[in-house]
């Protein structure tokens, strides 16, 4: 076969690799987290409405039936990438692209539900803490909370890339001294010590070997 048209193998893409990430700090963080593996060969975890519907579940918000669509899945993609832009740029100290800042505060408009207060016979209730989002409200929410967190000073400040080239994973690192390295140390940091430790056998076996 020439060597030119010569397919490499596809890097093995593993169940968990695929799984939705919610330990990210914050809800933006976690749609953020919905692109694995930005650092190399990109993983989608938000390719299907079922997917779409299980972010949801995860993050404790609930839409509405009709709002479950392609076109908000579209949506939320785009939207992704604009806060991964801001915040990659936060993290990093740059400047993030005008047009993802524009985005954002277009998406934050649509106001999220506020709950309220109603009187009773035997004292107080909270009508619409759970009231179903439209697809734009969902939006909203994320954002809002996106601001939230570049708008603290210690959750800005908490902001960490993963130290992994392959993951790259941003998220709120809550230690003390903020020396937290990996996404989680049961995934890349494992991984990373795993590495290390091949490469000190590789290093102290006998050559020839």
């Amino acid at each position: 076969m020439d060597s030119s048209t010569e397919q490499l193998p596809r890097p093995r893409v593993s169940a968990r690799l695929r799984a939705l990430r919610f330990d990210a700090g914050s809800l933006a963080l976690n749609l953020v987290a919905s692109l694995g593996r930005r650092g190399s060969t990109p993983i989608e975890r938000l390719g299907t409405l079922d997917r779409l519907r299980e972010w949801c579940d995860g993050v404790g918000l609930r839409l509405h039936g009709e709002a479950v669509t392609e076109e908000l899945l579209t949506e939320l993609r785009t939207l992704r990438e604009a806060a991964y832009d801001v915040v990659a740029a936060a993290v990093h100290g740059r400047a993030p692209a005008a047009a993802s800042v524009a985005l954002l505060n277009d998406r934050a408009r649509p106001a999220p539900p506020q709950p309220l207060l109603r009187a009773t016979g035997t004292g107080v209730e909270v009508d619409g803490a759970d009231r179903p989002l439209s697809g734009r409200e969902l939006q909203s929410a994320v954002v809002r909370d996106l601001i939230a967190v570049l708008g603290d000073p210690e959750r800005r400040e908490a902001l960490r890339a993963c130290d992994s080239s392959l993951c790259t994973m941003i998220y709120l690192d809550p230690t003390p001294g903020r020396r937290r390295r990996w996404c989680s140390m049961r995934l890349c940091g494992n991984s990373a010590k795993a590495a290390k430790h091949r490469r000190r056998q590789a290093s102290a076996a006998p050559a020839g070997s």
